[in-house]
């Protein structure tokens, strides 16, 4: 379960403004001091998804089924009609102590992630499967690494590996996620 939820959410979350924005913090700051700032924040997002994902699990299987279909769907759509954002512009800090440089990126994350796509994704996976630890260690690990690759060298993955297909892919895996939790909703 969490190889699958961590795949799904690296999927996700690699063409997203995060990994371009831990890139240019890493490479304006010290790489350490950003990922404890952003590790920090994917990790709270992550708690408040799988408790919202755990509350679903109190309805009917059948209607939880067909909601993180339909959520799925919508997460896929969203992907599909996705188009290439321009880099935001960060803002530096006075001075690069841990704490400030720490800050940014918990802030940064904290504020850009929020209702995500991948929130929104760990909340319905959380739900789908009633196993809260899996899919937040999952979860967790994926984002933490998204964050890990921008920060280390996402410019070169990019380079390497088109965003596009990396969207497309990720599309593609919520709408097979989409479909199967419909038809398991329609087929009980």
């Amino acid at each position: 379960m969490t190889a699958v939820v961590f795949g799904v959410i690296l999927l996700a979350e690699l063409p997203d403004k995060t990994a371009l924005a831990g890139l240019v913090l890493g490479t304006r700051y010290r790489a350490s001091y950003v990922f404890v700032g952003v590790a920090a924040a994917f990790a709270l997002h992550v708690a408040l998804a799988v408790a919202a994902g755990s509350v679903l699990t109190l309805l009917p299987r059948q209607i939880v089924q067909a909601l993180t279909g339909v959520l799925f769907l919508g997460g896929a759509a969203v992907l599909l009609m996705k188009r290439d954002e321009n880099e935001e512009e960060i803002r530096k800090p006075e001075n690069q102590s841990f704490w400030k440089v720490s800050r940014a990126g918990f802030m940064l994350i904290l504020v850009a992630e929020f209702a995500d796509l991948t929130q929104i994704m760990t909340a319905n996976l959380a739900a789908r499967y009633g196993d809260p630890l899996s899919v937040g260690l999952g979860a967790v690990l994926a984002l933490w690494t998204v964050a890990a690759m921008g920060i280390l060298g996402g410019k070169a993955l990019m380079r390497r590996v088109p965003l596009q297909l990396v969207t497309k892919v990720a599309a593609l895996v919520m709408l097979a996620l989409g479909v199967w939790s419909l038809w398991e909703a329609v087929a009980r």
